[in-house]
């Protein structure tokens, strides 16, 4: 199980493009939101990329952030016994979860925000912020021919506690990854 902390982007120019920052194939962006669905079945026999994977988590990264915090953060999940514990406190992705090359969990230092913002921060400002991390990775892993599922269902307090959370961090969303076995 890996984390890989969000950050503030980094790249030149005064309005980067996410395209320009992580050198996206030239896939229209229209034609990126188009393509973009939801996927329950997975090719097993093709693997993600960790090029893909950071690529992807690097779009995250570039999401807006309420008041430039960054609060949100990614575990990266390969582990398959890791990956069916989750499923199974996941209404959301019982049948599909576990089957997934890669499951990354979304999840945020709520008190990060709460301590500029209190309470808005703690229970809006966070979500958006995740929600924009997320929806920046689903358009990132379509550019890369990848699928992923938005996956909501879950018991926030058991994936916690599966991840070895702090209490401060709340798991926003869960999100399967990989290439579909049909399109």
């Amino acid at each position: 199980m890996e984390t890989l902390r969000s950050a503030k982007p980094r790249c030149e120019g005064s309005i980067p493009s996410v395209a320009s920052c992580l050198d996206f194939n030239n896939m229209d962006f229209f034609e990126v939101v188009k393509k973009r669905h939801c996927c329950r079945n997975f090719n097993l026999k093709k693997k993600v990329n960790l090029r893909d994977l950071k690529r992807i988590i690097d779009s995250g990264k570039m999401a807006p952030s309420a008041g430039a915090f960054y609060p949100t953060k990614f575990r990266v999940i390969r582990d398959r016994k890791l990956k069916e514990e989750i499923a199974e406190v996941s209404s959301g992705g019982k049948d599909f979860l576990a089957d997934a090359p890669i499951v990354l969990v979304i999840y945020s230092d709520v008190e990060k925000t709460a301590s500029y913002y209190g309470e808005r921060g703690r229970n809006l400002y966070v979500i958006c912020d995740a929600s924009a991390a997320a929806e920046n990775m689903f358009l990132a892993a379509t550019a890369l021919g990848l699928s992923t599922c938005w996956i909501g269902a879950f018991d926030e307090e058991k994936v916690a506690k599966l991840l070895n959370l702090k209490e401060n961090q709340r798991p926003m969303v869960i999100m399967p990854i990989g290439y579909p076995s049909r399109i």
